[in-house]
C-alpha cells in the first residue's frame, strides 16, 4: 500500500493542501511502477486531435481516496484511477497530465472539450451517458461511516429518515438521499437532511464536527476513510447497490480507443496488479464496455 495522508487528525490540514492544489496540472508515474507496451489496435483508433497532441488531459477531483487524491507532498495526485489512467497512457502511446477540477465540473468540461478524460470514480448512469461515454472499469457499492461512538445502526437508503447526511455534490449518493428524503416524507417519517459538500474532505469535516450524523460515499472510499481515522469513524452497514465505473469522455471519441488499451491491460495483468496495489481487487472486472449503466 502507497504512502498516504491519514484522515482523521488532519481532516483540515489535508483540505487546506488540496485547495492549494486544486487546478494545477499534475503528472504521475503511477505509483504502481507499471510499464506498459504500446497497443498499438488501440492506437490505431484513436482521434485524430488526440494522437496529435501526443497528450491526454485528464480532469479527477482529487478528494476522493483510494481512488484519487493528493500524497502526503500536498501536490501530487495518486490514486487507483490515476495509476489505471497512466497506464492506459502507455498503451495508447500519450502523456497522461492530470488536472484536479471539482467533479461537478467535469462531465461539463469534457462536453465542452475542456478535457479529454474524467477519472474520478464516476458511476455510469443513463442520465450521464446522455451527456457523454464511459468506459467501466470497476464494480463499486455504496456505503455509510458515522463516528466511532454513534449509536445509528443503517441498513440502505431507507434507514437515513430522521437524520443528518453528508455527502459531495454531484455524486449518485446526492441523488439517492435527495429521493430518500422525498420517499420518508412521503410515507409520513421525518425528512433526510442532504448536506451536499464540494468536496469529500469537507463532507469528513461535517461528520467529524458532528454536523452531520452520517457519512455517505462509494463502498471502497467508506472503508478507507474509517481505516484512516485512527479510529474516529467506523463503517455503518453494509454496501448495496453496486454499479460499474467508468472512465469520461465525450461522445463519438476516445471510448474506442480506451476501450482496446483497457482490454489489453487487463489481459497483460497490469490492471489487477494496480487494483491489489490499492487493495481494490474485490471491484475488478473482466469484460469492459462502452455505456455499461444498470440504470
Amino acid at each position: 500500500m502507497k504512502s498516504r495522508a491519514r484522515i482523521g487528525a488532519v481532516l483540515v490540514t489535508t483540505f487546506a493542501l488540496l485547495v492549494a492544489a486544486c487546478g494545477d496540472d499534475k503528472k504521475s508515474d503511477g505509483g504502481s511502477g507499471n510499464t506498459v507496451a504500446k497497443n498499438e489496435a488501440a492506437i490505431a483508433l484513436l482521434p485524430e486531435a488526440i494522437a496529435s497532441k501526443g497528450k491526454l488531459l485528464v480532469a479527477t477531483d482529487a478528494t476522493y481516496p483510494p481512488s484519487e487524491f493528493i500524497a502526503e507532498d500536498g501536490t501530487t495526485i495518486i490514486g487507483f484511477d490515476v495509476d489505471l489512467m497512466v497506464a492506459l497512457g502507455q498503451a495508447l502511446g500519450l502523456e497522461v497530465e492530470f488536472q484536479n477540477a471539482s467533479f461537478d465540473t467535469i462531465i461539463p468540461g469534457l462536453d465542452s472539450g475542456q478535457f479529454d478524460v474524467g477519472a474520478s470514480s464516476f458511476t455510469d448512469t443513463k442520465e450521464r451517458e446522455a451527456t457523454v461515454d464511459f468506459v467501466t472499469y470497476f464494480l463499486a457499492g455504496q456505503n455509510f461511516y458515522v463516528a466511532a461512538n454513534s449509536e445509528l445502526t443503517l441498513d440502505g437508503l431507507e434507514s437515513l429518515c430522521g437524520h443528518s447526511v453528508a455527502m459531495q455534490k454531484g455524486t449518485i449518493q446526492e441523488t439517492g438521499a435527495t429521493e430518500q428524503d422525498a420517499a420518508c416524507k412521503a410515507a409520513g417519517k421525518d425528512g433526510v437532511e442532504v448536506l451536499s459538500f464540494d468536496s469529500q474532505t469537507d463532507a469528513n469535516v461535517a461528520v467529524s464536527s458532528g454536523r452531520a450524523e452520517i457519512g455517505f460515499g462509494d463502498s471502497q472510499l467508506v472503508a478507507w476513510i474509517a481505516t484512516e481515522s485512527d479510529g474516529e469513524f467506523r463503517v455503518e452497514g453494509t454496501p448495496f447497490d453496486t454499479a460499474p465505473y467508468g472512465f469520461a469522455v465525450a461522445k463519438n471519441g476516445l471510448a474506442p480507443a480506451l476501450l482496446e488499451a483497457l482490454k489489453g491491460i487487463i489481459e497483460d495483468g497490469t490492471y489487477l496488479t494496480i487494483l491489489e496495489t490499492w487493495g481494490m481487487a474485490d471491484g475488478a472486472i473482466g469484460e469492459p464496455v462502452i455505456n455499461g449503466a444498470l440504470s
